[in-house]
């Protein structure tokens, strides 16, 4: 069984896989001066708009460092939610390799609002503290929760009205865009958005994101950010062939409804389960619940998945682009034969 520990877990798709054969012909050239790095960046303006710049890079700590490098000075600080990705899963990437301090807020469902990101924007001017220059944003969050397009309007208006920019890790920003039933624009450019990044690897590729940027000014610079950052690839067609693979029709999105279905139907089937709790509103590709520890250690005896919350028994049930209805309604069978099971 393929599991519901993460979508990084999946293979590639077919279609990715082919575009990557096709690449790897004649010889061409390299760092990104070639005609599938070309198409990629032409397509990736057709879904962001005309004013948006586009690096791609290996993979989401890269595109996340890449992107607050070019945002931040080393006495400047990042203002994120407690549970952001770039806070706890990026191996302190951000301010290691940035030198600037994350500000971290905790929230209950994931998701800034101006608000909360008030409280850390203080001490205005004043030399002997950082000085908040980003909102960094998930979208889709890491508790599978989504923004509005006013949420991050918000936001926006916010960042722009203290000189601040709005930042959005977007590894899952393809499920986004599939639960909000909203071309990727409309919830980045659109919204006031400076720069995204827009994951490919959770959504079917092998590897690589694309760094977005929408504020003009961001790009100066960035090729070498990108090159000191450790993310230019030399044979970058590689890259820029399955995000051609994604872009040139709607694998991207089709691939996207298909696991956000699949969290759907995982929700459904479990929350009608006694004994289990679903902490969280099932907007995307991943449940979260609260079950008995000892039904969870049962569990992952013969299903991978991850326990999120030590402490209250929370675990995260991810599905991907190749996740079946019929691994759905197996796990969940399981759960089921598992709370029946004696300790």
């Amino acid at each position: 069984m393929k599991g519901f520990a993460s979508d990084n877990y999946s293979g590639a798709h077919p279609e990715v896989l082919t575009a990557m054969l096709e690449a790897n012909g004649a010889h061409t050239a390299a760092y990104g001066a070639d005609p599938w790095s070309d198409r990629a960046r032409e397509l990736l303006r057709a879904h962001f708009g005309e004013q948006a710049q586009s690096f791609l890079v290996w993979n989401g700590t890269g595109a996340n460092v890449c992107i607050l490098r070019a945002m931040c000075r080393p006495w400047q600080a990042v203002v994120c939610a407690a549970s952001a990705h770039i806070n706890v899963d990026e191996g302190g990437a951000p301010e290691f390799l940035v030198g600037t301090k994350l500000l971290d807020l905790p929230t209950p469902d994931g998701k800034l609002t101006p608000e909360l990101v008030e409280r850390a924007v203080i001490r205005v001017g004043d030399e002997h503290a950082v000085q908040a220059r980003v909102i960094s944003v998930t979208q889709s969050t890491e508790l599978g929760t989504l923004y509005t397009v006013e949420e991050l309007r918000a936001l926006a208006d916010f960042a722009h009205a203290r000189g601040m920019y709005l930042h959005v890790d977007g590894a899952r920003l393809a499920n986004a865009a599939a639960a909000l039933g909203l071309p990727l624009r409309a919830f980045t450019t659109d919204a006031g958005v400076d720069a995204v990044s827009f994951g490919g690897t959770k959504n079917g590729m092998v590897s690589g994101e694309a760094v977005v940027l929408l504020a003009p000014e961001l790009a100066e610079g960035f090729p070498w950010i990108r090159k000191q950052s450790m993310q230019l690839a030399s044979k970058g067609r590689f890259l820029a062939a399955q995000f051609v693979a994604m872009l040139e029709g709607d694998l991207w999105l089709r691939s996207a409804q298909h696991s956000n279905a699949m969290g759907a139907r995982l929700a459904a089937a479990v929350g009608e389960i006694p004994g289990v709790r679903i902490t969280q509103a099932a907007q995307a590709n991943v449940v979260f619940a609260i079950l008995d520890p000892a039904v969870t250690a049962r569990l992952q005896e013969e299903w991978p998945f991850y326990v999120w919350d030590e402490a209250s028994g929370e675990v995260r049930w991810m599905c991907s682009w190749d996740t079946t209805p019929e691994e759905v309604d197996a796990f969940a069978a399981a759960i089921t034969s598992k709370f029946a099971a004696p300790d």
